[in-house]
């Protein structure tokens, strides 16, 4: 009975290792299920593997100086998206028509996005001149530059509950980026 159960076990495990990613619909789903409940706004961004930009935007995001303001504010949820060929399979499904949906396409990544709990969207990572349209813009990515970072600040202090302090501490956590 034992080594049965160890067989199957093992052969779950292998299963739910191997099955794909979920789709851009359905992470988004959970999440504005989540924000609701918590009542917090979504987090989206865009990334892949080998995007160097990426890793800082999460080690930044996840730095325990500033993580608590994160967590305690938005649903974070990542969609993969631009892989190299040998790692497409851990492409979200339909992370990538979401987007260009929102004029990221040829924006590089990161690329993010912040949405109220019914999935409105409050703001996204292009950086715009005044009269500009959603399709106009420069993608700040992970902020590093003063004005990348004001930038965002300014983004999260508008979609947030976030004080002064806080924002002051996320603001020079993300300079170190540079």
């Amino acid at each position: 009975g034992i080594l049965f159960s160890i067989v199957l076990v093992t052969c779950f495990a292998f299963i739910g290792n191997t099955q794909s990613p979920a789709s851009a619909t359905d992470v988004l789903k959970e999440a504005y299920r989540q924000a609701a409940k918590e009542n917090k706004n979504v987090f989206v961004i865009f990334h892949a593997s080998w995007c160097g930009w990426c890793h800082k935007m999460d080690k930044s995001m996840n730095d325990p100086v500033c993580k608590k303001f994160f967590d305690d504010n938005y649903i974070t949820r990542h969609l993969v998206v631009d892989e190299t060929k040998d790692k497409l399979a851990l492409e979200n499904p339909g992370a990538k028509e979401l987007m260009i949906k929102y004029n990221g396409d040829g924006q590089g990544i990161p690329f993010w996005l912040i949405f109220d709990k019914d999935g409105n969207l409050l703001s996204d990572s292009k950086m715009r001149e005044k009269g500009e349209g959603p399709e106009k813009g420069v993608n700040t990515g992970c902020p590093a530059s003063e004005k990348e970072v004001t930038f965002f600040v300014s983004k999260l202090q508008k979609t947030s509950k976030l004080n002064a302090e806080q924002l002051e501490v996320i603001r020079k956590r993300f300079r170190q980026n540079e």
